[in-house]
């Protein structure tokens, strides 16, 4: 008899352990908090020189392009406004809109630096086409004009990848030129837009 568990005693037994339960969680739970708490957070990187170079996008702008002539096709103008924001310190985020041709069109553009490889990098994506666009570049010997390149398809080639070169010069706080290229077969670059960025007042 006495080796056998009476049925309240095991019933008790049971009780007083479903009650620890909750007690050993709590502490568990507050270990962790307290761990939390008095752990060290990694070092995070500051926004270098070159990041801070990217805070000149930073506002409202208007803008205006132009296309170059290919053929019988005329040159067109395009107007739009683009209004761009730092991320974290690092991240230039802007967002492009205006009309094409008589088509709306919307863009969004992000431009970094990445450190470990010395180089801006950024990305382009847009409302007429289905091509996420990677940017590489960097600062021109002047350092008031980032060129930045990018591979994509060539509509005047088939859709064939072809190299793309874009600037951007500041030639003032409120004022940027920019230039667009592409890399043709003879490997020379061919201008096929140009515009300027300027500055909305407030």
């Amino acid at each position: 008899m006495n080796n056998v568990t009476m049925p309240a005693e095991s019933h008790l037994n049971s009780l007083e352990h479903e009650t620890m339960k909750p007690f050993a969680l709590a502490v568990l739970a507050f270990s962790l908090i307290t761990t939390a708490a008095n752990a060290q957070l990694p070092d995070f990187p500051a926004p270098s020189e070159e990041h801070k170079w990217l805070e000149q996008f930073a506002g409202e702008w208007v803008t205006v392009s132009k296309t170059a002539e290919f053929g019988d096709q005329p040159s067109m103008e395009h107007k739009g406004a683009m209004t761009s924001e730092m991320l974290g310190g690092f991240w230039a985020v802007n967002r492009f809109q205006g009309n094409t041709g008589g088509i709306e069109f919307k863009a969004l553009q992000t431009i970094g630096y990445d450190a470990a490889r010395k180089k801006y990098v950024g990305t382009w994506i847009d409302s007429m086409l289905d091509q996420l666009w990677n940017y590489e570049g960097e600062l021109d010997e002047s350092g008031k004009t980032l060129v930045l390149t990018a591979e994509g398809p060539n509509f005047f080639d088939g859709g064939k990848l072809t190299e793309f070169r874009d600037s951007y010069e500041f030639k003032s706080a409120d004022l940027i030129i920019t230039t667009s290229e592409i890399k043709g077969p003879d490997g020379k670059w061919f201008t096929f837009m140009t515009g300027e960025m300027t500055r909305a007042k407030e």
